[in-house]
């Protein structure tokens, strides 16, 4: 008795891999979904994964977000600085018409 093998198109797989790289499903979930088993889907990803180049995000450490949200107040207050500085510059050229 021998084994069928299925075979995907190129077109099928990205469209899966797509699901849960761009879309955010589980790979577990998409496999349930699509009738594929895990871990064909897995090595679908993971080879999706190594030649995009893209490494995935892990999340960020406490001090991390600390620094991010601390150097996003700093970029707000400096653009505010900017805006301030061309409204003074535009004022002063007017001034001296």
């Amino acid at each position: 008795m021998g084994s069928t093998r299925r075979s995907f198109t190129e077109e099928y797989k990205a469209s899966a891999v797509g699901l849960v790289l761009d879309d955010g499903h589980s790979i577990a979930e998409t496999a349930r979904n699509i009738g594929v088993h895990e871990m064909t889907l897995g090595k679908w990803v993971k080879k999706a994964r190594d030649s995009s180049g893209k490494r995935p995000e892990k999340p960020l450490s406490e001090s991390e977000r600390e620094e991010l949200i601390r150097l996003r107040e700093e970029v707000k207050h400096a653009r505010m600085e900017a805006e301030f500085a061309k409204k003074v510059a535009s004022w002063f050229a007017k001034d001296q018409r």
